[in-house]
């Protein structure tokens, strides 16, 4: 039988070879085990001297997944794969436990070999003699087989996270979309009373004050630009691959913007003759935060306090300095309110929310504003309000002084 030199064979060209005894060494690049794997190979070198086998080398660096089929806990470790059984030497003593088994696993071999010529006396000549099931060649399906599936899973990774990304950019667009109706129509409100007082006859504005008629305009002005930036956001969320919503934090004061959206949504709560409650303290420090986002935050927490208030019912708006590091700012209302069971889902997308009918409505603006706030690494939660209803709170960064 032909001797096989010792040799490091290339990880794409694996051995397809009919010797009796079949070994693969498997090592690393550690620099601790250089040395124990160079006296490995000098003394298999001795043995392929005098004994005829086949070895394979293998990196695990470069073949990960061949010790994992192998389940090899440590390395380096020599496996006898043919003749059966199979057969780990593994450990600081590999040559000891070799020098011990090499005579057994001779005598292996010499039963092996006295099996097969008793097989192939009792064959037909065109009959063949099964080929041995654990062999380099096998060895080298199995490995081809166990990297694929590496692979594969690891499509299927990608797969999940494009799908995540599509599912978040749908989500999101549905959010601006959804909040684009908020800026439309106040911007609408002003134009079409402009619209209705002008006389295009003498060019003047009929019935309508010359402070009223600056108001409309800064507001259709103002509410066209919010429209404007949020347009913004659809096509940045289309064409990033982010999953975090993007900010622009700045020095704002909370209180102000907050009175400044409650005179936005005017209309909204003076049509139901609701009561706007503000308790926001004067020394209210600055919070570092992106004004547009935490706009689209109050105007969602408004809307739905003024939607699900009845008429003649309260809102209520609060400011707390909570700590040195953070702003509280509370809206409750007094409406029918949210179950104790729903309060940590109400915030999810509500396309995979299940609702019942009292809460009905929470959900795609509720959901932003969670993003928004954990943009700003703020909270958000709800509890039930002092007099009834929903009592959403969130907080933000206080801005350095």
């Amino acid at each position: 039988m032909l001797k096989h030199d010792y040799m490091s064979v290339p990880q794409d060209q694996p051995i397809y070879s009919e010797a009796p005894l079949q070994l693969l060494l498997f090592v690393d690049g550690r620099p601790k085990s250089r040395q124990q794997v160079q006296r490995i190979r000098a003394y298999l070198k001795e043995l392929q001297a005098e004994y005829s086998f086949e070895l394979q080398i293998i990196d695990v660096g470069q073949q990960p997944y061949l010790a994992e089929h192998f389940k090899l806990v440590a390395t380096p470790a020599l496996i006898k794969i043919h003749p059966e059984p199979r057969q780990i030497l593994a450990g600081s003593n590999i040559i000891a436990q070799l020098k011990n088994w090499w005579p057994r696993w001779q005598a292996t071999i010499d039963a092996y070999l006295k099996l097969q010529e008793d097989l192939q006396e009792r064959i037909d000549d065109n009959s063949r003699v099964t080929s041995p099931t654990s062999t380099i060649s096998s060895v080298a399906v199995s490995a081809e087989l166990i990297r694929l599936s590496d692979e594969i899973f690891r499509l299927k990774q990608e797969k999940e996270k494009l799908q995540e990304q599509l599912q978040f950019k749908d989500r999101v667009i549905a959010m601006l979309a959804h909040d684009l109706r908020n800026p439309l129509t106040a911007a609408a409100i002003a134009i079409e009373t402009l619209q209705s007082n002008y006389n295009p006859d003498i060019g003047e504005f009929q019935r309508l004050k010359p402070a009223m008629t600056a108001h409309l305009l800064k507001q259709a002005r103002s509410q066209t630009k919010i429209i404007d930036r949020m347009i913004a956001d659809l096509l940045q969320v289309g064409r990033g691959s982010d999953t975090e919503l993007p900010i622009l934090p700045q020095k704002l004061q909370l209180g102000k913007l907050c009175l400044d959206v409650v005179e936005e949504l005017r209309d909204r709560y003076t049509a139901k003759f609701q009561n706007i409650d503000t308790d926001i303290p004067q020394d209210l420090p600055y919070v570092y935060a992106d004004p547009e986002r935490i706009r689209q935050v109050l105007i969602n927490l408004l809307d739905n306090a003024i939607k699900y208030t009845p008429e003649g019912g309260k809102i209520s708006i609060a400011g707390l300095h909570r700590t040195t590091q953070k702003v509280q700012f509370s809206i409750g209302d007094t409406g029918p309110g949210i179950p104790s069971e729903n309060r940590d889902r109400i915030f999810e997308n509500h396309f995979r929310l299940k609702r019942d009918e009292a809460t009905e409505g929470y959900g795609i603006g509720l959901c932003l504003c969670q993003r928004i706030v954990r943009a700003h690494y703020g909270q958000i939660w709800v509890d039930t309000a002092p007099c009834g209803g929903a009592w959403f709170h969130f907080t933000l960064p206080v801005y350095p002084s």
